[in-house]
């Protein structure tokens, strides 16, 4: 479905976007490809029509009933009005009730933003495919690093993480496309709850295929230099085990 010109809003650049969902879905056994197909036909163009940008849409390699999705905002007044417009519309009101008897659970949902302005996300040159043509699901992995920390990000870990930790990345083939920290604000859309109290840094990767992705694990699981001191300062600060995503984008991802 596409939205009606006359009453679109302009979604953001991924480079404009202050805040960032990172919203990890749950579903029952067999209804993946069943969103998937759902979300690309009737939930991209409607939200961005919002004010809201979809930047990307992935399957998970290792959890195959869970659907991975990130939205962006300008801000946080732009988030409330988008989620306002969208949730209250008619094409979530025409479309809820398949969307979510495909779920189990969506609350897994984290606010984030960029922990630089020079790691934000890039918009890619070409356009996601459009409604009408039937693309191929793209071979590109993107692995999501999260680390849940015991205290919030400051200027002192983006240091660390800057000097220690992403010339690592960058020599395996690793290179962050984006690195994120917890968005403090309150969420003030509790119909769409989020995770609370917790401090999140992330990293996210863009791999040219399945193979190229675990070259990159495996050439940094053999550094000695990852293993004997950035690893031990990412365990170190870490309030939870850390956790990797390794996400297939879907055949209208943005992020591709």
């Amino acid at each position: 479905m596409t939205a009606d010109p006359s009453t679109a809003l302009r979604a953001p650049s991924l480079e404009d976007c202050r805040i960032v969902e990172l919203r990890d879905y749950l579903l029952h056994p067999g209804q993946r490809d069943v969103l998937v197909e759902l979300f690309d036909r009737e939930f991209v163009e409607t939200q961005e029509a919002a004010g809201m940008r979809v930047a990307g849409t992935f399957t998970d390699l290792d959890r195959p009933d869970h659907f991975v999705w990130l939205r962006g905002f300008a801000d946080g007044e732009a988030r409330k009005a988008g989620l306002e417009a969208f949730y209250d519309g008619p094409v979530w009101a025409a479309h809820r009730d398949a969307a979510n008897a495909t779920m189990i659970d969506a609350s897994d949902v984290r606010l984030l933003r960029y922990a630089r302005p020079t790691w934000a996300l890039v918009t890619p040159a070409l356009p996601r495919p459009r409604p009408s043509v039937r693309a191929a699901v793209p071979a590109t992995v993107f692995h999501i690093d999260l680390c849940t920390l015991r205290a919030p990000v400051d200027a002192a870990w983006r240091r660390w993480f800057e000097r220690e930790a992403l010339p690592l990345l960058v020599d395996v083939g690793a290179t962050p496309c984006a690195v994120f920290e917890t968005e403090p604000m309150a969420n003030d859309f509790p119909r769409l709850p989020v995770r609370s109290g917790e401090y999140v840094f992330a990293w996210l990767s863009r791999h040219a295929d399945e193979a190229a992705a675990a070259r990159a694990t495996q050439s940094l699981a053999a550094s000695a230099r990852w293993n004997d001191e950035v690893l031990p300062r990412l365990l170190r600060a870490s309030a939870a085990p850390m956790q990797l995503l390794r996400l297939c984008p879907s055949a209208r991802s943005l992020l591709r």
